[in-house]
């Protein structure tokens, strides 16, 4: 198997404070630090897995998390990011990604993690991670 897991699924919320509570107190989570992710945007990781993020975005004027409609009828994920379990297994689904259309194979470095982006056949976006050693 290329994968293994989920790195992270991103959502946006209005009051992460709130949400790094209730992670932290039912699950054990980690919270990470609040840190600058474009104009009027903040991005927080909560860490609850061994290799699993929640990474929450909060954006000034918003008002996407106030939706609350029954299930089926909430809009879908921002993204999700998926973890390669190897070097070689990143570069097979980069290959992929290419072949198929659906990205086309930029490797991003974001610090601690390589990565890239894809599109599927719905439209969503995901993302490829492969942490550094």
């Amino acid at each position: 198997m290329l994968l293994d897991g989920v790195n992270h699924i991103a959502w946006i919320s209005k009051d992460v404070a709130r949400l790094g509570r209730f992670y932290t107190d039912v699950f054990e989570a980690e919270v990470g630090p609040t840190r600058d992710h474009g104009p009027g945007e903040t991005m927080t990781t909560i860490r609850i897995g061994p290799h699993t993020e929640l990474n929450i975005v909060v954006q000034e004027g918003n008002t996407e998390a106030d939706r609350q409609t029954p299930m089926w009828g909430r809009g879908r994920i921002d993204h999700v990011g998926l973890q390669a379990a190897s070097r070689d297994a990143f570069d097979a689904i980069r290959e992929r990604i290419v072949a198929a259309g659906a990205g086309d194979g930029q490797v991003n470095d974001f610090g601690g993690v390589y990565s890239t982006f894809f599109r599927d056949p719905d439209g969503l976006e995901g993302e490829v991670l492969l942490p550094k050693a």
